[in-house]
Order: structure tokens, then C-alpha cells, then sequence
């Protein structure tokens, strides 16, 4: 604990970093290089020239604005849907009255998606994309632009399923046994080389892993024991001839008898008769909860990965050029939307990024929104999340994560080119969570940087002045992830990017929270029969929360018939079903105690139930896995659950006894800092060094933790603040009071005048009277002895009155660096 141990320490540190410096100059970044497929050349999607009649009306100008321009183009509908060729002549260059006139019986403008147009392109005809999903949305999104639809949700129609009882399961075993000695050994023999983790190019899933629990989790989903035959690893050889390691065909039936085998011996799971059960059906049996209700009006890029599959996630904006994101490095698609990083990352061209430079310049202000889930709360850097960047010190903005905290970094006339210093939310409240969350970044040249989280300004106000954007760079490219393999790296999934080129006014954001993300439905449970009211329903809105789990939120009840008489019903103890029995987790709903009655039913929206949500493990895909309810009342209904007995708790451990000695953490070690030397932590000096070093600070306070890279930090940051206070003509004579900092070096510190200096350091680090500190006669001889050597003016040093700034602040930087301020 003596400061002599923290000064040699420093030397050492000191020492090594130059070395380490040294090294990495000579061998240069270390990254390995990303091998990215060649892209393919560029489509001229330019609309034809126009030069016939005006628009008669301004519906017919907002057509062509809207929708011709963009599908007249060759390319596109250009190419036959035009005069004297293919009817009907819609994308017509003669007359844009005639294509208008042309146009309208293929739309509709109150639903857009169900236009003939949308569904001609989802069925495949002339998309010019390499997914016809991602055509049908961006032609959605042109005809919604002519109706000029903005906020309005559709109203979604909830529609009644095909009432059927939950039926008997094969249902997977919660040991890997069974596979391992039938399906796997084909798996690891035939398809190692590319679905494990440690391929040369892995390709999730991994399903091939020799980590057997790794293999039989990401297997589940494409093995349907009820019918071996139409498992998705079958279907891969038989109709795709993915892989086949022989002749496709017996190659197929080889898997199908192993998964058959498997399937034989696991026995029916038969729905237990005491239950009181509502009818069953799988997810995309439900009611598409899709009503739309985003504010996009000034939308420039968006991916919403739909296609699930590939290795392009198209942007549906509609606004040309389009920037599509090639994927690379560990990546993997999410059901129900999104994308999963572990060490990958989707990127755009630099061509099709200038579209960001060309839109946001122009009006000097933007927002940045995404629904992401990060994967923990440890990853540091900042880890790259969303970027328009050039390298890893190069940007024009990126969205990253320290720990708990988002950071934003932008380049402006009053930043420098890495966007420094950056914008970050308030370390206590710690905003960031390994959840989902909404997140939106805007700029505006009055207001600056805001973050908002889960639609919530998170109140971090940007202490750095808005400036312009006249210093972006028009050549960088957008990436999500990382944009240097093997730096800043960010785990974790994104689930929707929208880029928009004029900020999101905190109702806009609050509106887009609330719509939600993702493929989501209602899952209309059907009750009827217990309850005695015609057509009736528990509903939840349900979706795929990842690819291993869905989300049940927030049930209700309702009936379907506009003239059912709604009788008083109790309604206790829900729980959800999943393939024949109660799943065995997520049963939040089971202390739910509540009547469905009529005082509390508004007709046509029914009764809420619960605002609660729960996630169900994903068993066996979302095309096979049944869902049901049970009660324990339900109407007249009852079924008496007895919970089983809680298992013993384990017997307790004797851990190793823990040291009461521990380090302050990065906030408690700036903080102290300050008080000690009262610079404040707005300081802009310190404020820019405490952004730039917090991640190489403690995070935590264990002493066995506590690493050579943090008390280098700890010593860069206490410089900063001695550098600060010695350059203050208000602090520093009130610090060392007496001492005149106007005399050389060589004669300014006798023993009387050193006392000036040392005396206050050492009482205000030590404090008085403190037994678990160093002695101050102790301290004052180390600090004695380093004056020695920082005053020998000797070999034509220059010991003039900077200099004697210089000793003090090493002083002051040592004392304050040392044990006895980090240690606690």
C-alpha cells in the first residue's frame, strides 16, 4: 500500500507499453483480412426521361413522384408495361395521366400491401432483387408514399382459427442421448466443415458442433419427429441437393431412418384429461398483427431482415440507391426478423453510402433508429453497433455500447474525425440492458446529440457545441458491427435499422416505440365451449422473441360475436401449453385471479386480461409447435393444481473468504479525484480523458481483478486532473498556498518551500488519522526522493519556472495515482 510500490509499478508499466508499442508498429494492425464476394455490377434504376403532359390533378403528380418514377425505369416495370406493349401500361413515358388511369385498378391506397402490384412482385414476376419480399415491401412502401400514409395504423381484423384440440407430441428429450447415437453422427461426419463454430468458414447453425448440447439445440428446429420425412435436414438433401455426400436421394432416406429411429423411441405425450384446455394452433395460425403506424415520412434507408436467409439484408426504404448490407463473419438470422452478431458484420457499399452523405448533409440533421438486444453488459470500446465510418478512428457517426451505456459519436465542425468527444448516457443509470430495446439517436444543430431509450429521452445532455456536417467524408461506408475485423467488436442481436434525414420529434419516437418490431400475431385461444359465450377468445399477442423462444404478451378476451351476451366467468391460474403439456417455464400468468365480466368488456376490443409478458422456449420450430391454455377455473370449469414440492436447496458452500480490501470503480476514482483537487468533472480537459479512459478504468471493485491496463489508466487520469489544477490561476494557489510557482526549478524547492507542496498533497490524499493509510512521513520521503531525481538539473536540463509547473504536477500526479486514493 505505500506509494514507492505504486511509482515502481508505474515505471514497469510504462516500460511495457513502449514495448508493446514497439511491436505493434513493427508487425502492423494484427487484424485478419475480410474476404468479401466481388459485388455484382450496378443496375441503372434511373426513371425514364419524362416529357409528356403535366398531371392533371395533384394525386396524379404525387402518383409520378411516388411510384412511376421509381418503377418506370427498364429494370423495372419500364421494360414491358409501357404504351403499345404489355397491358396494363401503368409505367407509360407518354402521358402520365394514361399510366395514372393505368395504375389505379392495381392498387390500394387504404392497404397498401394488398395492392396486385405488391402481390405480383411477392409472387416473383420482375422483381429486380434477389428476394421477392424484399421487392413487395420497398413496392409497398412507394405506394403508401402516394397515399401519403404516415401515422394511420391499420385496423387489423382479428380472424377466427380452425378450432381444433390439442393433439398428441413427440416431444424432443431434455438429454442429447438419443441423438447423439442417431441423427448426429450423420450431422458431424457430413456437414463439419461448414455448421460448426470452428469451421474455416462457419455457417450457423451449428449443428454440427462438438459440443454436442450446442449441436442438439440448433438441430431441434430441423427435425419433425412426427413426420421424419419432412424434416428440414431431409428436405435440404432431397429437393435443395445441398451437400449430398453421395447419391442426394439415399442420402436422404439415410437421415430420414436415423431421425425415425430417434422419433420411435421417444414416447406420445398425451394432453392430460383433468385439464381445463382452450383449443390449440401453431403461430402462423394466428392473425397477422401488422397494422403499420411508423412515422416514416423521412425514412432514407431501412432494414427490416425479412428474407431470413442469404447472405444480403435488403434496404426496403424505397429510396434509390438501395443499401443493401452484405453479411460476413459469424452472423445468423433471427425468425421473426433480425440478424445475430457474434464476431460478423453487414456492410454497405461506399457507392450506395453516399446516398447518407447526400441526404443528412443537406438538411444537417438526421436520426439513427434500431431495435437491438445486446448481448451483455461487459463489451467495451465502444463496441461498434451502428456506423458511417471509414476505419476505426475515422467516422462520420457511429452508435456504440460501453458497458451499460450507449455512446454516440459523430463528426461535426466541433469534433474531431472519430467524432470525439462522444455523447454517452449517465453510467448510474446504466440505460443499456442485455434486452430488447429501442433506441434512437438524433442530431439537429440546436439541440445537438439525443439519446433515447425505449421511446425515454435518457436527459445526457451533449455538453459539445452542435456544429455543422460540412466535414463529413462522402467515401466511407455504413456498417453494422464492427467496421476493422478483430476491433470494437459488438455482440448481440438488431432487429430493425431506420435511417431518417430529419429528427424524430419525441412523439414520432414514441409512436414507432410503441408500434413494436418484428412479425408478430394474435393467437386467438378458443374458450367457447367452457365458457358457454359464442365465438369466444383469450388472445395474446405473440411473436418470435429469438430463434429459440417466443414472446406471449399482454392476453385479453373477446368474443367475436357483435350481440354475445358476456356472462360473468372467474378466470384463475393461466398457464400456456406448448406440443401436449404446460411448458415448464414462462408461466408468469399462473396468479392471474380476474372475472370476465361485462362492466369491464368494451365491444369490439374485449377485456385486458394481464399486462404481464413471458417468453416460451422454442421446441420445435415455428411452423410445428402447437400452443394451447389451461386454467384452473375457468367459467364452472375447475382443475385443482397441486404444485409439487420445492426441491431442497443445495447444501451450502464454504467459500474462500473474501479480501475487505477492494479498488474504487472508474465513476468512484474520477470522482474522487475531482474532490481531492477540486476540478470539477465537467472540466473539458478531464471530461475528454475521462471518455477516452473510462473503459481501461476499474469496472469493478474486486482487487483480483484489478489489472496492469487499469492503473495505467488510473495515472493517466490523475495527470490530467494535476495538469489542470496547477494550470488554474483560482485553484492552484488555493491548493499550495504560499508557494511561489514564478522561481526555476533548481532553487524553488527548499526544504521549506517543498513542505508547500508536499503538506497538502499528503493531507488532502491521505486525510487525518486514518490507520489503514500509508504514514505521512512515509509518503513524504518517497515523494522526497522523487523530487531528487525530477531537480537534477545537471546534463543541460532546463530547470526554468515551466519546468517547476512540470515537478509539481508529477508530485501531485503521483500522490494522487497512487494506493491510497484507488484503494478502499
Amino acid at each position: 500500500m505505500q506509494i514507492n510500490h505504486s511509482l515502481k509499478l508505474l515505471s514497469n508499466k510504462l516500460t511495457s507499453i513502449l514495448l508493446l508499442a514497439c511491436w505493434l508498429s513493427a508487425c502492423g494492425g494484427g487484424s485478419a483480412p475480410v474476404v468479401q464476394n466481388p459485388a455484382p455490377p450496378p443496375v441503372d434504376t434511373s426513371p425514364i426521361t419524362y416529357s409528356g403532359p403535366v398531371g392533371a390533378t395533384a394525386d396524379v403528380q404525387q402518383f409520378k413522384l411516388a411510384l412511376w418514377d421509381n418503377i418506370s425505369s427498364k429494370e423495372r416495370c419500364g421494360a414491358c408495361h409501357v404504351q403499345d406493349q404489355q397491358s396494363p401500361s401503368f409505367a407509360r413515358n407518354d402521358d402520365i395521366n394514361l399510366a395514372y388511369s393505368a395504375a389505379n385498378s392495381l392498387v390500394n391506397l387504404t392497404s397498401a400491401q394488398d395492392s396486385t402490384l405488391v402481390t405480383k412482385v411477392a409472387g416473383g414476376h420482375n422483381c429486380w432483387l434477389a428476394s421477392d419480399s424484399a421487392c413487395a415491401d420497398i413496392m409497398t412502401t412507394w405506394i403508401s408514399n402516394w397515399a401519403n400514409v404516415e401515422n394511420n395504423a391499420n385496423e387489423i381484423i382479428l380472424e377466427a382459427p380452425l378450432a381444433k384440440e390439442p393433439g398428441a407430441n413427440k416431444n424432443f428429450p431434455a438429454s442429447n442421448e438419443l441423438f447423439s447415437s442417431t441423427v448426429y453422427p450423420l450431422l458431424e461426419t457430413y456437414c463439419a466443415n461448414c455448421h460448426t463454430n470452428s469451421a474455416t468458414i462457419p455457417i450457423s447453425p451449428y449443428f454440427a458442433s462438438s459440443d454436442i448440447s450446442e449441436a442438439y439445440g440448433a438441430a431441434k428446429a430441423r427435425i419433425e419427429l412426427d413426420n421424419p420425412a419432412n424434416s428440414r435436414f431431409v428436405g435440404r438433401l432431397r429437393d435443395e441437393f445441398h451437400n449430398c455426400w453421395s447419391d442426394c436421394a439415399s442420402n436422404a432416406n439415410e437421415l430420414v431412418m436415423a431421425i425415425q429411429q430417434m422419433a420411435d423411441a421417444i414416447e406420445l405425450t398425451l394432453l392430460d384429461e383433468k385439464l381445463v384446455n382452450s383449443k390449440a394452433l401453431s403461430l402462423f395460425e394466428g392473425t397477422l398483427a401488422t397494422g403499420g403506424g411508423r412515422f416514416e415520412k423521412d425514412v432514407i434507408a431501412k432494414w427490416e431482415f425479412k428474407t431470413g436467409k442469404g447472405g444480403t439484408a435488403f434496404d426496403t426504404s424505397g429510396v434509390d440507391p438501395a443499401m443493401n448490407l452484405s453479411l460476413n463473419g459469424q452472423y445468423s438470422w433471427i425468425n421473426g426478423w433480425g440478424i445475430q452478431l457474434v464476431k460478423g458484420k453487414a456492410q454497405s457499399s461506399t457507392a450506395s453510402s453516399k446516398k447518407l452523405y447526400d441526404l443528412i448533409t443537406a438538411t444537417n440533421e438526421f436520426s439513427i433508429e434500431a431495435w437491438v438486444v445486446p448481448a451483455n453488459v461487459t463489451q467495451e470500446g465502444p463496441a461498434r453497433i451502428i456506423s458511417y465510418s471509414g476505419g476505426a478512428e475515422n467516422r462520420n457517426f457511429t452508435l456504440g455500447q460501453s458497458l451499460y451505456n450507449y455512446d454516440a459519436l459523430l463528426r461535426t465542425s466541433n469534433t474531431d474525425n472519430n467524432g470525439d468527444p462522444a455523447l454517452s448516457t449517465a453510467d448510474a443509470d446504466e440505460d443499456l440492458q442485455a434486452g430488447l430495446q429501442h433506441v434512437v439517436l438524433n442530431y439537429d444543430p440546436i439541440n445537438g446529440r439525443q439519446l433515447f431509450i425505449n421511446g425515454v429521452f435518457t436527459e445526457d445532455l451533449d455538453n459539445t457545441a452542435p456544429g455543422d456536417l460540412n466535414n463529413w467524408n462522402s467515401t466511407y461506408a455504413f456498417v453494422l458491427g464492427s467496421e476493422v475485423s478483430g476491433e470494437f467488436t459488438w455482440a448481440g442481436s438488431i432487429r430493425m435499422v431506420a435511417i431518417h434525414n430529419r429528427v424524430l420529434s419525441a412523439e414520432q419516437i414514441t409512436q414507432n416505440f410503441e408500434v413494436g418490431i418484428g412479425q408478430k400475431f394474435f393467437l386467438l385461444f378458443d374458450v367457447s365451449s367452457i365458457t358457454q359465450i359464442n365465438q369466444s377468445y383469450v388472445v395474446f399477442e405473440t411473436s418470435l422473441y429469438d430463434s429459440y423462444s417466443y414472446l406471449f404478451s399482454e392476453p385479453f378476451f373477446i368474443s367475436l360475436d357483435d350481440n354475445a351476451v358476456i356472462e360473468p366467468a372467474p378466470l384463475k391460474g393461466m398457464r400456456i401449453g406448448i406440443n401436449g403439456r404446460e411448458a415448464s417455464v414462462g408461466q408468469v400468468f399462473v396468479n392471474l385471479d380476474t372475472s370476465v365480466n361485462q362492466a369491464e368488456y368494451v365491444a369490439g376490443q374485449g377485456q385486458i386480461l394481464s399486462r404481464l409478458g413471458t417468453i416460451i422456449p422454442l421446441e420445435k420450430g415455428a411452423e410445428l409447435d402447437e400452443f394451447f391454455l389451461t386454467f384452473e377455473q375457468l367459467g364452472r370449469q375447475t382443475n385443482v393444481v397441486v404444485e409439487a414440492d420445492p426441491p431442497l436447496p443445495a447444501e451450502a458452500v464454504d467459500l474462500s473468504a473474501q479480501s475487505d480490501i477492494g479498488m474504487r470503480n472508474f465513476a468512484e476514482i474520477n470522482a474522487s479525484m475531482a474532490t481531492l483537487t477540486g476540478v470539477s468533472q465537467n472540466n473539458s480537459a478531464v471530461k475528454a480523458a475521462y471518455e477516452q479512459l473510462k473503459q481501461q478504468l476499474p469496472a469493478v471493485t474486486n482487487m483480483g481483478s484489478f489489472l496492469a491496463s487499469n492503473q495505467m489508466a488510473v495515472t493517466q487520469m490523475a495527470i490530467k486532473y494535476c495538469d489542470q489544477l496547477v494550470e488554474s490561476s483560482s485553484l492552484r494557489p488555493a491548493f499550495f498556498s504560499g508557494f511561489d510557482f514564478s522561481q526555476a526549478a533548481s532553487s524553488a524547492f527548499t526544504d521549506q518551500d517543498k513542505s508547500l507542496i508536499f503538506n497538502p498533497l499528503i493531507t488532502k490524499v491521505l486525510g487525518q488519522n486514518i490507520s489503514t493509510q500509508p504514514e505521512s512521513s512515509a509518503v513524504a520521503n518517497e515523494l522526497d526522493t522523487l523530487l531528487e531525481l525530477l531537480t537534477d538539473c545537471s546534463a543541460g536540463k532546463v530547470c526554468d519556472a515551466n519546468y517547476t509547473k512540470t515537478v509539481v504536477k508529477a508530485l501531485c500526479a503521483a500522490t494522487l495515482g497512487s494506493a491510497a486514493v484507488t484503494l478502499q
